[in-house]
């Protein structure tokens, strides 16, 4: 943040693109130093709303950005008065999987599963035979969808299924590699004294539960060496994207090695946990990255967290909070049943996974 910026009467203005819980809990932190904040949910006719709400930040807190928008970003960003956290850079590529793969496997040389782009069902079959089995398909159009290939017989159906209707289909291909677990690293790159610092949380552990529930804690328990690997994979990509902000990057760990997965400058679910876990949790480090102010990334305890969809009935409320040390956070309700993060902390993270999970039960709907 500029001087001029932070010295604006009632505080920078910031134009949030985005929605939804991650959002809302960000927009929270902003408003708590100062800044005033209009949610912008709907990514199109984004330079219309920029003339509109004349922001000193435009913040994109989606992962989902249509090209167009990301084109009228880019051409905002060489306008001095407006500044786009994270950068335009980090929001094309991190919407370009394609890209950010070869950004990060062959021009960066990070370790990463082997991995191929096809555009066709033969394309496929040929990647298949020529790498094996199991093999990952994931989409790289707006529409998720991923499957595992067992077999030959599977080619076919896990094509359909993932490259869906689009006019040009276009999946990754990835072999399946034997991973003991997955983190999250949470790196904050910020403006220090001295230029540009890279800061990190300690690895977030998550796994899905069952299909719509996530359970992450902090930290993940993982050897020096793998830990320096992630720190030095993260440091690389995030220093390659360029500009501010709290970066989430996926990681895959087996013993001391350690593959990249994936980068998003948005918050993930993973990192409701910190709101526990953290002096500071990843939602205030945002905003404190973004307005240019000092980040701390000290973790005070161990902690757990587990999405929910919680029934908000006075007995079930009072047996979730009475687990010890824990709390629920209930958000607002939309299409569909209410969502809910149940959250604990303990001496160790054991003990906090057993806590949250015993929230998350306490408000399950037909307990």
């Amino acid at each position: 943040m500029t001087e001029a910026q932070r010295d604006t009467a009632g505080g920078p203005r910031v134009m949030l693109l985005g929605s939804g819980e991650l959002s809302r809990e960000l927009a929270t932190a902003l408003r708590r130093l100062g800044a005033r904040v209009d949610e912008h949910p709907n990514t199109d006719a984004v330079s219309a709303a920029i003339d509109r709400l004349q922001p000193h930040f435009v913040v994109t807190a989606t992962g989902a950005v249509p090209r167009a928008a990301v084109e009228a970003l880019a051409a905002r960003a060489q306008d001095d008065t407006i500044e786009l956290v994270p950068n335009a850079r980090t929001v094309r590529l991190t919407n370009d999987r394609e890209g950010l793969r070869r950004l990060a496997a062959d021009q960066l040389g990070l370790p990463t599963a082997p991995f191929w782009f096809v555009g066709s069902v033969d394309e496929l079959k040929a990647v298949a035979a020529h790498g094996g089995y199991p093999l990952l398909v994931e989409s790289l159009g707006p529409t998720a969808g991923r499957a595992v290939l067992s077999g030959p017989d599977d080619v076919e159906p896990a094509w359909r299924r993932v490259a869906g209707q689009a006019e040009q289909p276009r999946v990754l291909a990835e072999t399946v590699v034997e991973v003991e677990f997955c983190v999250t690293l949470l790196a904050i790159r910020s403006e220090g004294p001295n230029g540009p610092l890279i800061e990190f949380c300690s690895p977030i552990g998550h796994r899905h539960a069952e299909a719509d529930v996530l359970e992450s804690w902090q930290p993940q328990k993982m050897s020096p060496a793998a830990l320096d690997a992630a720190k030095s994979i993260a440091a690389r990509i995030v220093k390659a994207l360029g500009g501010r902000g709290v970066f989430a990057v996926e990681l895959m760990i087996n013993g001391d090695e350690v593959y990249f997965a994936d980068v998003s400058a948005v918050l993930p679910q993973s990192a409701w946990v910190t709101l526990r876990s953290q002096r500071i949790s990843a939602f205030e480090l945002q905003a404190r990255a973004i307005l240019g102010l000092p980040v701390d990334a000290l973790m005070i305890s161990p902690a757990a967290a587990r999405t929910s969809r919680p029934a908000t009935t006075a007995e079930a409320l009072t047996a979730a909070l009475a687990v010890p040390e824990s709390d629920l956070r209930v958000f607002d309700g939309g299409p569909g049943p209410r969502r809910g993060v149940a959250l604990a902390t303990a001496p160790d993270v054991a003990a906090a996974r057993d806590r949250a999970r015993g929230v998350a039960t306490a408000v399950s709907p037909g307990r």
